[in-house]
């Protein structure tokens, strides 16, 4: 068995409920849920939007590879209603990334693992931090918790009260 760590992000719609669809299809598709962080509201990173994001970090046990895995989270978003009109960052429905998958290094054009931008980004280390602060990042060798401490982000991360 691994462990597989996944981000959530919505920032169009019923972005709550996109969200507890998404981990729903997870569970049954990937596997049982080892560790799931609270629900996260931030601005828009890398691009400017009106509308906040909802973000969430799950670790889930699986037996599946990454590549399987990358497969399903893929169609998830596309029954979601994710359209992926460029690789520029845009307002999304939903949108899920493989951060880890044990502390695995896979370099392919369609998957990198660990996702290369978890260092940068505050709405993924702030729940990050919350249910694995301790998990070593397989490239920096640096804990969550550390990262986190060091992460020159300056948006906003807040706990979401629906």
């Amino acid at each position: 068995m691994s462990q597989v760590i996944i981000s959530l992000g919505s920032n169009l719609g019923n972005r709550a409920l996109r969200l507890s669809t998404a981990i729903s299809k997870m569970q049954i598709d990937i596997g049982d849920i080892l560790f799931k962080s609270s629900i996260f509201e931030s601005e828009s990173w890398g691009f400017k939007s009106e509308n906040t994001f909802l973000n969430q970090v799950l670790s889930f046990q699986t037996e599946l590879i990454p590549e399987e895995i990358l497969k399903i989270v893929l169609k998830i978003e596309k029954n979601l209603g994710r359209i992926r009109v460029s690789d520029a960052y845009e307002s999304r429905t939903i949108d899920l990334d493989i951060l880890f998958f044990d502390d695995k290094i896979i370099n392919k054009e369609a998957l990198q693992i660990p996702h290369p931008r978890i260092q940068e980004r505050k709405f993924i280390l702030v729940p990050l931090n919350e249910i694995l602060p301790e998990f070593v990042h397989p490239i920096s060798r640096k804990s969550i918790r550390k990262l986190l401490d060091e992460c020159q982000d300056k948006l906003w991360v807040k706990k979401f009260i629906p």
